[in-house]
């Protein structure tokens, strides 16, 4: 159950990215996609970390049926990042609800 919970607020997220035009056709380059730092916040704007590392991680993750992360905060990235942009919210309610779905006890 697990799974299809969080596929489907994959889903929704990749939904919403699109809908508010924060969807990227062009990869980000390869430095910023090894870059380290927390959200890759040094190298890439947070949404490009969302689609090419977050979203593609959690696939892997899932598609392998191996263990989904069990103490997530990405939310309080994207109120930090988003919190003064009324059209994200949707986009900060969808971290919320994958942060506390990820987070019950199993």
């Amino acid at each position: 159950m697990l799974y299809i919970k969080t596929t489907q607020k994959l889903q929704e997220l990749e939904e919403e990215l699109k809908r508010r035009s924060l969807w990227r056709q062009d990869t980000p380059s390869e430095e910023a996609m090894a870059d380290t730092s927390p959200f890759s916040c040094e190298a890439m704007p947070f949404e490009s970390w969302v689609q090419f590392i977050f979203i593609p991680k959690m696939h892997v993750l899932i598609a392998n049926r191996q263990e989904l992360p069990s103490n997530i905060a990405i939310a309080p990235m994207a109120h930090h990042v988003w919190s003064d942009i009324q059209a994200r919210h949707t986009l900060i309610k969808i971290f919320d609800d994958l942060d506390k779905c990820l987070s019950e006890p199993r």
